[in-house]
């Protein structure tokens, strides 16, 4: 199961997640979301577990829980959409017709 943790504060490491989780059974991956631009943390990461028990288990004991300072949210991960991001729907493109230009004498 792929859980979602929120609310990381900036200076958690992947490892620090793993020992946290595996308190509750074998974690498989662990992955800190980073900025593009600065390389730090965004905040919130993925966890995820092999056994959907114990990942249930992981998330009822650590979500609103105190981590390093700040107050955890874990939830079950939702899949990513295949149209994330991108630019709102608007499809840009010209105007049209003439452009540009003022009267016509």
């Amino acid at each position: 199961m792929n859980i979602y943790v929120g609310n990381l504060s900036h200076d958690v490491t992947e490892e620090d997640l793993k020992e946290a989780f595996k308190v509750f059974g074998e974690v498989e991956t662990v992955k800190l979301i980073k900025d593009n631009d600065t390389g730090g943390s965004k905040g919130f990461g993925f966890v995820e577990m092999s056994d959907n028990a114990n990942a249930q288990s992981a998330i009822d004991g650590l979500n609103d829980k105190e981590f390093k300072g700040r107050t955890l949210k874990v939830n079950i991960a939702r899949p990513r959409n295949e149209n994330r991001g991108g630019r709102g729907g608007y499809g840009g493109g010209g105007r049209g017709g003439r452009q540009g230009g003022g009267r016509r004498y």
